[in-house]
This record gives C-alpha cells, structure tokens and sequence, in this order.
C-alpha cells in the first residue's frame, strides 16, 4: 500500500477556526512579502528554532521570543553578550539551544553588514532574486549560520521569494500572487 501523500499547509487549516494560530498565520502571514529587516530577522530566527520541533510549538511561543529577542531588533541584538546568552538560555518561553541561540546573535550582526553594504536585509534579499532554493540554499550556507536546506527554502517560502507557500486552489494563494506577482511567476 502506497504512503498517503502529506497534506499542503493549505489542506491542513482549511477547517481550522479564524482563531487558530496556524489558520491565523496561514492566511495573513505565510507567503506575504516583508519589508521591514526586523521582521524578516524574527521570521529567519523563528524558522531556525523550528528545526526539529513542530511550527505548532514556535507559534505559541512567538510572543516570549519578541520579548527574550528585543521585538526582534536587530541591532540590540547584534550587541548581545556572553549575559544576554545566559538570560536567553535560561529562558523557558523560548527555544534554549545555544547553537540556536548563537546563531541569532551572529546572523543579526550578519544583518547589519548587510544594511551597510546594501541599505537593507530586504534590499540584499532582492538583489539575490531571483534564484532556485539550491542557490538560494548555498547563499545562505555561505552567509549564515544555522540555515540548511529546509530552514531556508521554510524562511525564503514565507516571505514569498520562493513559490509553494500556498497552493493553487488555496483562497490566500490569490492574495499572496497579487502582493508578489513577480516572485510567483
């Protein structure tokens, strides 16, 4: 007997109520593109605590993130120490991996490299565009830490440089296309 092929996300929250977090996520967040850097930082960080845990469990800790994180601003984050390390380790609404941890605080100083060079994180992301999730992947490898294949084709996926966050017949897939028709194509 052949394996039942996975459900897109799209299939799974199709009969989620409007208060579900995936429902809530699904239709408002997922494939819609972000300009501003500390929000395309909180994706990239929140994508890269989700490996090996389900996207469930970064959902509901979202909030303690932005709070253990400063809102996600980069360049508070970028000056963390060997205490803030400790304090985020210690943190038990949050992710407490070290390698996890250490790779937020090195890719926000990654960020802010970037800004100087190209003005914005969203403005180096644009510049790459457009490229497949293989060179995309590699790009990343060379540039970040903790970003292997999926955490990278997930973050690129989410924030609509990469297609497949919805599928056709998804009712957001319309919303999405018409904010990014030029990164769905």
């Amino acid at each position: 007997m052949a394996a039942e092929k996975p459900k897109s996300y799209c299939e799974v929250v199709v009969d989620f109520t409007a208060t579900n977090l995936h429902k809530q996520y699904h239709d408002k967040a997922y494939g819609f593109p972000i300009d501003n850097d500390n929000e395309l930082f909180e994706r990239l960080v929140l994508e890269i605590n989700q490996a090996g845990l389900s996207w469930n469990t970064i959902l509901l800790k979202q909030e303690n993130f932005k709070k253990a994180y400063h809102q996600f601003n980069i360049k508070k984050v970028a000056q963390y120490k060997e205490k803030d390390r400790k304090r985020l380790l210690q943190d038990a609404g949050i992710i407490r991996n070290r390698l996890k941890i250490d790779a937020a605080i090195h890719n926000a100083k990654v960020i802010i490299d970037l800004q100087k060079e190209f003005g914005s994180f969203k403005q180096w992301l644009d510049h790459h565009h457009p490229k497949t999730k293989e060179e995309w992947v590699k790009l990343f490898k060379k540039t970040f830490k903790f970003t292997g294949g999926e955490i990278v084709n997930e973050f690129l996926m989410s924030i609509g440089y990469l297609k497949g966050a919805h599928t056709p017949n998804c009712p957001i897939y319309l919303k999405v296309e018409s904010f990014n028709p030029k990164w769905m194509k």
